[in-house]
């Protein structure tokens, strides 16, 4: 079973507290969107478990959302459909209800991956697409240098690519998504060129990974690259990304098909 906090969140994020102000930083990056709407084919129906507040969810499509925490389904646009409170595990639709299903950034919240993923499979006919990312790719990011400990928590957080093409069965592609300079969906690594953002309480409130290290290291870090920023230390070691186009981090797209 899925455990829940207050405000109905389900997993081990409290989106009740991080989740007040995450649709000013998370926001679909298009060119991270091409890549799900390219997986997701001619589907005209799809699923999205762990909808959140409606990111990276097609509109050209009838979606159905699934979202558990409250402090999220209050957030989705206006535009996009109410989303339904249930969770990944215990999907209350038919077999085969969906010509697609969709999970972005979720799936290392759930209490049973496996379940979740079958579920996924049991209530789609065509391709299940999966965005998440590589826990032994997070630490290629500088982020590692001035928060290992968050980076960490990150890695442990999320599953292996193999555990999760195997709780889909049947064929999986993997597909490295290359993150932009410009990334709107405020993720760790979207600020690889960027690093003044990631400054900003609210940037960090927007990724749950820093809801789970004590306070005193997001002081740190703060204090850390503060200081480096000033006196040209991060731009002499990193200083090229600030014009890097993309960057090649952890974001993996699994499209599994029937």
């Amino acid at each position: 079973m899925s455990n829940r906090h207050n405000d109905g969140s389900a997993g081990d994020a409290n989106y009740g507290v991080i989740g007040k102000g995450y649709i000013s930083y998370r926001q679909p990056d298009p060119h991270i969107a091409s890549f799900i709407l390219s997986a997701l084919g001619d589907a005209r129906t799809v699923l999205n478990v762990g909808a959140g507040a409606g990111s990276y969810e097609p509109v050209d499509r009838e979606v159905t959302p699934v979202e558990p925490s409250a402090s999220m389904r209050a957030q989705r646009p206006a535009h996009l459909p109410s989303a339904t409170d249930a969770v990944a595990e215990r999907l209350p639709f038919a077999d085969q209800s969906f010509d697609a299903s969709m999970a972005t950034f979720t799936i290392h919240q759930w209490s049973d991956l496996r379940a979740g993923l079958r579920e996924m499979r049991r209530v789609t006919r065509g391709p299940v697409v999966v965005l998440s990312c590589d826990p032994k790719e997070l630490h290629r990011c500088w982020l590692n240098d001035y928060a290992p400990e968050m980076i960490a928590v990150e890695a442990r957080r999320y599953p292996e690519p193999d555990a999760i093409a195997e709780a889909l069965g049947g064929p999986v592609e993997i597909l490295p998504v290359p993150i932009p300079l410009n990334c709107v969906d405020g993720f760790g690594e979207a600020y690889y060129g960027r690093p003044e953002r990631l400054l900003e309480p609210g940037a960090r409130l927007a990724n749950s990974a820093w809801s789970f290290v004590d306070a005193s290291v997001g002081d740190r870090f703060v204090a850390e690259l503060g200081r480096d920023l000033a006196n040209g230390t991060w731009d002499a070691r990193y200083g090229a990304l600030r014009t890097q186009p993309f960057f090649e981090g952890s974001l993996r797209l699994f499209v599994a098909r029937p």
